[in-house]
């Protein structure tokens, strides 16, 4: 009960501001939403890496956040700055180059933690930053805000509503997956549910952004809503899976009633690269 008021402030407060910052604030192919992704990813790769610390994965915080920024800058610098990719995408070779190197440098005669460290290193760039990194490519597109903005409400219907459904109807039905034994069938049920019908709603309300036939238009809507439901649960599931492996409850402290900036991306994040590719093929 105590996270409940938290919760329902940073929905209220979170929801209207990304709203605004998505439709109001869209110069420079949404510089100011790039910006706030990569700080995301950052601080997402600091949380990830110490708990992989707790399990002898050792990637030091100062070079995680700038692991996981790599990708996301990158396509910052792409999208916003039009900026070369070859010499953008170099970012990335750097930072892998750089795991691969350092390890000469250390003044050890133990190297049996090297493929452990280069596992962490290699992990923390990968998530969140490299999957969030494709909410910068939407930013790219035609109708961008419309675009962004529909798939970050299809995401939080599906949080916001399994929430809900799992207090209220999910005591008799917890644990379904294992790796979640507080998440409720009833949840994830209602939680698909309000993907499916905000994203085929969405589709029919900004019709210049989702224009394939109109024949078509209600079952793209609802796939496109569907899979990315889906794809919102295990990102949820997977990141749980993460915590219990390192004994973690949450990854940080930073967002009141959610826990840490990772607890809060873990569904943005493996549903952004799925919702463009989506997209893409429907629309």
């Amino acid at each position: 009960m105590k996270q409940i008021l938290p919760r329902l402030l940073v929905f209220f407060i979170g929801v209207p501001a990304m709203a605004a910052l998505i439709l109001l604030v869209p110069q420079y192919n949404h510089l100011a939403l790039n910006l706030l992704i990569i700080a995301a990813s950052s601080v997402g790769a600091v949380e990830f890496a110490l708990m992989l610390r707790s399990k002898g994965f050792l990637v030091y915080p100062v070079e995680a956040a700038i692991l996981g920024s790599l990708s996301p800058l990158s396509m910052m610098l792409i999208v916003s700055f039009d900026t070369n990719p070859a010499i953008t995408q170099s970012l990335f070779i750097i930072g892998a180059s750089w795991l691969l190197v350092s390890e000469v440098f250390y003044r050890t005669k133990d190297f049996s933690n090297v493929l452990n460290r280069l596992s962490a290193g290699f992990s923390v760039m990968i998530y969140p930053g490299l999957l969030l990194s494709w909410i910068i490519t939407m930013s790219a597109m035609e109708y961008s805000s419309t675009i962004i903005l529909v798939f970050i409400l299809t995401v939080m219907a599906n949080d916001s509503i399994a929430w809900v459904a799992g207090m209220l109807f999910g005591k008799s039905n917890k644990g379904f997956f294992p790796v979640s034994p507080n998440k409720s069938l009833a949840g994830y049920i209602a939680g698909l549910a309000a993907s499916v019908a905000v994203c085929t709603a969405l589709t029919y309300h900004f019709p210049k952004a989702f224009v394939p036939d109109q024949i078509a238009k209600l079952p793209s809507g609802m796939l496109l809503g569907l899979f990315s439901g889906i794809a919102v649960i295990f990102g949820d599931l997977a990141e749980s899976a993460i915590k219990r492996s390192c004994g973690f409850k949450d990854s940080g402290v930073m967002v009141p009633g959610r826990g840490g900036v990772l607890d809060s991306t873990d569904s943005i994040a493996l549903t952004a690269p799925l919702f463009y590719v989506l997209y893409r093929f429907f629309f």
